[in-house]
């Protein structure tokens, strides 16, 4: 007679699963706010819209954290990567002008390790925390086979509300607005595989880099972090600051643009009118020394460097110029730095839609 088989033969830990859910409950709780009926642990969670809204619209946004988990599992550092999923869809969200109601994570691996996984949510709440949004959902599978032993993918969705007069799409910019850069933390989650490939010709192979890393200084830094650090550094999480914005300067606020993957030149196009066109100042915003050591150790081009990192700028906010200094103002009593670094002008035909100067 053969031996009966078990899940767990087959690869899947239902008891760490359990265990896992015990471990985030603490987590999520923390998040929870006044909309939660129901969250983790049922076949739904269920969320209840705030009051005081004339015309609500939800706003939804989905994302991953892309190739820098191959950073994660190289130096094993799984801490900050939550906080980047949800940094990701929660700031895009904010662009039209929402407010983070609740978010969700799914978490994909071969074998589920709890204290990964639970270092992994960690982040997700402290993301959720810093964003004003509740933890509600989420999903862990375990898949043997699917994914490298040690390996794991990530997944986040955000829903926030915005009132419906209130939605911001960037109709109302015109010539002569000026563009304001909220600086980012790092790399922030684009552009890890050109990162990847940097670090192969700058220290060697991965199992080469990924020891070298920890203790690499990163030139130039004031912190005096090292490489691993740097690169592992979270999203910048840009929601609250910019909702204390939006709610006590009504109307101040053209547009927004969440600096992600296709950088400074493609993600503002994304808010402007077809006729115009963002000229930045170059010597206007620090650039992070990380960003120096990138496109040295791999000889970038500037035009490239642009299209794929952030450069230093993670949010343009696009006002008008008398309103400059009290967006700046309200952002800089609010924890969150910004300055000028830009304006608007009529597209000259042929020309791009973000041209980035070197000179004043």
């Amino acid at each position: 007679m053969n031996k009966p088989i078990s899940y767990r033969d087959a690869g899947v830990d239902m008891d760490a699963g359990d265990a896992l859910v015990e471990r985030i409950k603490p987590l999520a709780r923390r998040t929870l706010n006044a909309g939660v009926l129901a969250g983790i642990g049922g076949f739904g969670a269920l969320y209840e819209l705030p009051r005081g809204y004339r015309e609500p619209v939800l706003v939804s946004g989905t994302d991953g954290v892309g190739t820098k988990l191959k950073l994660a599992f190289a130096l094993d550092r799984h801490d900050t990567v939550g906080i980047d999923l949800v940094a990701m869809s929660v700031n895009d969200i904010l662009v039209q002008g929402a407010k983070p109601l609740y978010f969700l994570d799914y978490f994909g691996c071969g074998r589920l390790r709890v204290e990964t996984a639970a270092a992994v949510v960690g982040g997700v709440a402290a993301g959720c925390e810093q964003s004003g949004c509740a933890l509600i959902g989420g999903e862990t599978a375990e898949m043997p086979g699917m994914y490298p032993d040690g390996e794991y993918d990530l997944a986040g969705f955000a829903v926030g509300i915005v009132e419906k007069s209130s939605i911001l799409d960037g109709r109302s910019i015109k010539p002569g607005d000026v563009v304001l850069g909220l600086p980012s933390s790092g790399v922030h989650s684009n552009g890890f595989s050109l990162v990847r490939r940097i670090l192969e010709r700058a220290v060697g192979p991965e199992n080469e880099w990924m020891q070298a890393l920890n203790a690499m200084p990163l030139p130039a830094d004031p912190a005096q972090r090292t490489l691993a650090d740097a690169l592992m550094a979270p999203t910048q999480i840009y929601v609250q600051p910019m909702l204390d914005v939006l709610a006590e300067l009504p109307g101040a606020v053209k547009a927004m643009a969440h600096i992600t993957g296709g950088g400074l030149v493609e993600n503002l196009p994304r808010v402007l009118p077809e006729a115009l066109q963002a000229v930045l100042r170059r010597s206007d915003w620090v650039r992070p020394p990380i960003f120096d050591w990138l496109q040295d150790s791999g000889a970038v081009t500037d035009d490239e460097m642009y299209r794929v990192f952030n450069c230093g700028i993670g949010m343009c906010v696009v006002v008008a110029p008398s309103q400059s200094h009290a967006v700046i103002d309200r952002l800089t009593a609010a924890g969150q730095s910004a300055s000028v670094i830009g304006s608007i002008r009529v597209r000259p035909q042929g020309e791009a839609a973000t041209v980035i100067t070197t000179g004043a």
